[in-house]
């Protein structure tokens, strides 16, 4: 659609335009724009009527379709039933839920049920991953991500976008362990304490994924979670595959699934199973690595009702153990499988004595 440049600023100015729906999903759409149309048209086609208001030179408003009302009322609202020809609307609408959560915004009745009959419709099945990924990751970033996510699985979205998340709704837990029960919702306050605790987007796309193992739990066995770690791992694979998520995220978010009850057991661990857990960490090479999955291991036991605010000495620990991990070097004269194995050898013996002073 036409945009140009003002040869002066710089300043972006696009013509008035409308769109019609001629496929599904979110590329089906025919462009018209000509000097005919109106600005109203214009805002017609807009998402949101907090996004559908304009304003003239001497500072009134064109506001046709009650935008500014809306945001009196602190309202999500679509514009028109067009918001329903682009189901990338439906992500966005959710991180601008996510975002204005603590402003006291929520999306208006009408908007989720509309939302609920896009899914009925399989718009949501046009969905490409790039565009997936793109809005969760931007989602990550708000303060109140946790909106975002439980706003898609109450939608009937998540189920499809990211079904190894969505089921995590509805599975118990033990409640001496976690009060809260509900292993989603263990899983939204695990993302909002990583959010609390100043992790970067990865951290908290990490911690979205380290109990999806409890999904595929044999409910004869429940509310216990037997092996879930190992389970984990190849949702989390393939949850990645699906959404084309980085290698970054896709590496910390496997490591956080596998390893994250390690950590809470720290204390209890044998020196072997120490070297084992910083072995896959490799905090040598990735020390910004070791920081993200200590931090989502202290949200994920913070994460669980009556439990926010309780110490986490482990995550020191597990830093004092890389530390002393990456001192040890290899004795000179070795080569081949000779060095790792006497590597391995002394890092267990240093890592002996360090938990000997640990329990002292």
């Amino acid at each position: 659609f036409p945009v140009f440049l003002h040869p002066e600023s710089q300043e972006e100015y696009a013509l008035a335009r409308t769109e019609r729906k001629t496929a599904q999903g979110y590329h089906g759409f025919a462009v018209h724009a000509d000097p005919s149309i109106t600005l109203e048209q214009d805002l017609l086609r807009r998402d949101l009527t907090i996004n559908a208001i304009a304003q003239r030179p001497d500072g009134s408003y064109v506001d046709p379709y009650n935008g500014l009302e809306d945001l009196r009322q602190r309202r999500l609202r679509h514009v028109s039933e067009a918001f329903a020809e682009d189901p990338v609307r439906i992500l966005r609408l959710a991180r601008f839920a996510a975002r204005y959560a603590a402003l006291g915004f929520e999306v208006a009745p009408e908007t989720q049920a509309l939302v609920r009959r896009m899914v009925a419709a399989g718009e949501v099945d046009a969905l490409v991953a790039e565009r997936v990924w793109a809005e969760t990751y931007k989602a990550l970033g708000e303060d109140h991500a946790a909106v975002y996510f439980s706003c898609l699985h109450e939608w009937g979205v998540l189920r499809i976008v990211m079904p190894e998340l969505d089921r995590l709704w509805g599975i118990p837990q033990p409640a001496a362990h976690h009060p809260e029960i509900d292993t989603g919702w263990h899983t939204m306050m695990v993302l909002q304490q990583c959010i609390g605790l100043g992790s970067d987007k990865s951290a908290r796309f990490a911690a979205l994924c380290h109990d999806l193992g409890k999904g595929t739990t044999a409910r004869h066995k429940l509310p216990r979670h037997i092996a879930h770690e190992e389970r984990g791992v190849p949702l989390v694979m393939q949850l990645c595959a699906r959404l084309r998520a980085p290698k970054a995220e896709r590496e910390l978010a496997v490591l956080c699934a596998r390893w994250h009850l390690h950590c809470h057991r720290l204390a209890q661990l044998r020196p072997q199973s120490l070297v084992k857990l910083l072995d896959a960490i490799d905090p040598r090479r990735r020390a910004e690595r070791l920081e993200q999955f200590a931090l989502v291991c202290e949200a994920d036991a913070r994460g669980r009702l009556g439990y926010f605010e309780i110490a986490y000495p482990q995550r020191e620990w597990l830093l004092q153990a890389a530390e002393r991990y990456c001192a040890v070097r290899p004795p000179p004269g070795l080569t081949g499988p000779a060095v790792r194995d006497a590597l391995h050898d002394e890092r267990v013996r240093v890592l002996r004595s360090w938990k000997r002073s640990l329990h002292a």
